[in-house]
Order: structure tokens, then sequence, then C-alpha cells
């Protein structure tokens, strides 16, 4: 069976009302809920649930592509032209039929179709997000600065454009591990706007601030290393702990692991993947977590030293997500790569990123004057 061409923008506009409704019906709640609060206050809401919302939605993407779903259907924005699967039935069957364990099942169709339906919500809630921040700015009500939601809409477009190019590419691992990465900035974005809304700071020690700085930069590569695991399916690579293969370190290929213009399942030659390549990934992810897992033990314990009843609830939330990223990730290893904790392991992921974005929207630093003089600084509102 020939596959569909890869654009076809004739169900765009059902699939669009379909995320608008999906939009429609949390921002009703919120705005009813809160009508007798100020815009500022809705708008904090509003921010508040569309980062919770966002938050679901890249772990869903982790269970579309956990479950090999991501190519459930082969073209974009709909599934084989049609607005959801039950216009492609035929077609679908067709394919599973040709090949029933292959990437387009009925239920992975469903999957994948659920995933951007889901993601086209979140993108009409963000664009709603950002039109009443810019019409609470013109009335002087809003304490954060409207071009942060206008870069939060500008990011979720640059997601949509990734999404497509994630099925149009047939999950070039690149593209992919992009993909999963530019979700977790939309939530980092979120995390700044929710914490601009708030009254209160923190006060974060110069030295304190730079290693909250260090860890995010260090977080970061090891959440892209983490992703390029999963898009290349390296996780069993290593199926003990703590040596792989039954050594500490295992025959590895640095080159053809770590081209990142290739497609999936192919080396940087064009040729099959080496499994070294899989365990050369998969081993410096490893070795990237306990350096990872060590800065944020040490950070915990710098903020819990602080004194700051403040900055001792943020050092239990670093212990809290530590804990379960050391857990999930050692499940997928020792278990055979679970789909729950795969999926936790993402969720630990993401949790990281907003805590620690609004942990550094919240703090400022004092100045040197003030701090020689032990008198902290005047709070500052979260602003670009």
């Amino acid at each position: 069976m020939s596959s569909p061409p890869p654009y076809d923008l004739a169900p765009l506009l059902a699939i669009l009302a379909v995320g608008a409704l999906l939009a429609l019906l949390p921002f009703a709640w919120v705005w009813r809920r809160d009508r007798a609060q100020g815009s500022a206050a809705r708008l904090q809401a509003l921010t508040v649930l569309t980062l919770f919302l966002t938050f679901d939605l890249v772990l869903f993407g982790a269970f579309t592509r956990l479950t090999d779903s991501g190519l459930g259907c082969p073209d974009w924005p709909g599934c084989y032209a049609s607005a959801s699967p039950l216009g492609a039935h035929a077609e679908i069957h067709a394919a599973q039929t040709l090949l029933p364990s292959g990437p387009v099942t009925r239920d992975k169709a469903w999957i994948e179709m659920i995933h951007r339906y889901l993601s086209t919500g979140v993108g009409a809630l963000i664009t709603l997000l950002a039109a009443l921040s810019w019409l609470a700015a013109r009335r002087r009500r809003l304490p954060i600065s409207a071009w942060w939601a206008t870069a939060t809409l500008v990011w979720v477009c640059v997601q949509g454009a990734f999404g497509a190019w994630t099925v149009t590419m047939k999950l070039y691992p690149a593209i992919v591990t992009a993909h999963l990465l530019g979700g977790l900035i939309l939530m980092a974005l979120l995390a700044v706007q929710k914490e601009g809304y708030r009254r209160a700071a923190l006060v974060l020690p110069r030295r304190l601030y730079a290693a909250a700085l260090a860890l995010a930069l260090v977080s970061a590569l090891q959440i892209a290393l983490g992703g390029w695991v999963s898009t290349n399916y390296a996780v069993l690579a290593c199926r003990e702990f703590p040596t792989c293969q039954g050594a500490w370190w295992p025959a590895m290929d640095f080159e053809h692991g770590f081209a990142l213009l290739r497609e999936l399942g192919a080396g940087k030659d064009g040729g099959f993947l080496p499994f070294a390549a899989l365990t050369a990934i998969h081993y410096v992810h490893r070795l990237g977590a306990y350096v990872v897992l060590a800065a944020m033990a040490l950070f915990a314990w710098r903020l819990q030293a602080s004194g700051d009843a403040a900055l001792r609830r943020f050092a239990l939330g670093v212990v809290v997500v530590a804990l379960w990223q050391l857990g999930s990730g050692l499940s997928n290893v020792v278990l055979g790569w679970p789909l729950v904790g795969a999926v936790a392991h993402t969720a630990g992921a993401a949790a990281w990123v907003v805590l620690l974005a609004m942990l550094l929207t919240r703090s400022h630093v004092p100045s040197p004057a003030r701090a020689r003089q032990g008198q902290p600084s005047r709070a500052l509102r979260a602003a670009p």
C-alpha cells in the first residue's frame, strides 16, 4: 500500500475546531471561577492551568513515542487526509493487515491523533493567554511583561512545526529529540510567567544563584542526552547496573552514536547503526546521571543550610525529583524499560525543569553593598 502525501491541509480546520473546543472548556471554567478577581488573578490562574495541561501533553507525547505510535498516522495534520481515524478506517485497516505489528494500526492511529488534538488545545490556550495578556497590559493591570506570553505563543508554533517534521521525516532522531526539548522549554516559559505574578521574591546568595544556573545548564545537557537515548531506542543497550554488558567500560562507538544528521537506525555512513553506538549513547547518559545527581544533592544541601524556610522547601523538591529520577531510571534498566517507568522518567525531567525555572525566576541576588550591610534587596517582579 502506498503512503499518503506527507502534508494534506484538508482536515486542518476540523482539527483546529477540536482543539478550540478542548481549550474552551478549561478556559470557561477558570474564567467563571475567578470572575470576581482582577485581570491579573485570572491570567495567573489560566497560566497555571495551561502549565498543568502542557505537563500532561509532554507525558502523553512520551507515551506516544514509547508505544511506537509516532507514525500511527503517516501524514500531517490529519490521518490519511481525514480529521480522525474514523475517516481513515479503510486505509488503516489495509496498512494493519499488511503489517500487523507495523507503525500504522488502529490503536496507534488514535494515540497519535489524540496527541495532536491535545497539542492543538494547548496551542489555543496559549493563544488566548497572549491575547488577554496584551489587553490587560494596555490597561496597566499586568504585573509582568506581556512579551512573555508572546514568546510562549511563538514557541508553541515552533513546537507545532517540529511535531509535523517528526511525522513527515519518519522519526528522524534529531527532530524527535528537539521536539521533546521544545516541550520542556514551553513548560519553562509558562513557569516563568506563573512566577511573574508572585509578589514575594527569594534572596539567593550570589554563589548559590551561580550554582543554580550551572545546574540548569548541566541538567539541560543531561535531558538532551536522555532524549537521544529514547529516540534511538538505546535504553536496553545496558541491561544491568552499575556495570554495562558485564564491564565498567563496554565497547562503544561514539562516532556513529552521536552523529546527529542521520535517520533512525542508520549510522553515520548510512548503514545500520552498530550496537556499540547504542551502548555509547546509553552509557554517556548514565555517566551524566552520576554528575547531575551529585550536583543536585550538593545544591539541595546548600539550600537547606541557608536557613531560609522557602529555600528549604525548594531543597526538599530537589531531593524528591532526584530520588524520583534515580528510581525511574534504574527501573528502565533492570526491569527492561517498562512503559510506566519510561513515562515516569520523562515526568521527573519535566518536573525538574519547572522547579528550576520557578527557583531562578523567583530569586534575585542582593547587591554587594547591601549584602555587606546584611540588608535584603527590594523584591523584584519577573519580567524579561
